[in-house]
């Protein structure tokens, strides 16, 4: 079953998390998840366009709380002294609001990269 910290995605959160990424996060990362032109190559300002969510992408090599973070905080809480062009969501989208997008993205992904992340997920909050 397909969970986001731990959390059962349903079909509720489903609809919710594509709406929610069709309104926040589409406009960068594509409607359907395909991420930028050329998102491995810098831009002329210096930060990375930004990646695929979809499984072509390195999303579901990083765990959920990880993902959560990085969503929340934006990548410098990840990656101190990042910059990038992704506007931090504290405060625009609730914490069950960042988890249905998750959910939502997470959904799409084929079973051998959701397994693959599942895994790092469980390593990642094993704390090892």
């Amino acid at each position: 079953a397909l969970t986001v910290l731990g959390v059962p995605v349903d079909a509720e959160m489903l609809d919710q998390g594509a709406d929610l990424y069709a309104e926040n996060c589409a406009s960068c990362h594509g409607a359907d998840l395909e991420g930028q032109p050329d998102w491995r190559r810098r831009l002329d300002n210096g930060r990375m366009p930004a990646p695929p969510h979809d499984e072509t992408g390195h999303t579901w090599h990083h765990a959920d709380q990880q993902l959560f973070d990085i969503t929340k905080n934006g990548l410098a809480s990840v990656v101190p002294g990042y910059e990038s062009d992704m506007p931090v969501f504290e405060g625009i989208l609730s914490d069950a609001e960042i988890t249905a997008i998750l959910g939502y993205i997470k959904s799409t992904w084929p079973e051998r990269e959701r397994n693959y992340q599942a895994e790092i997920t469980s390593k990642n909050e094993e704390g090892s």
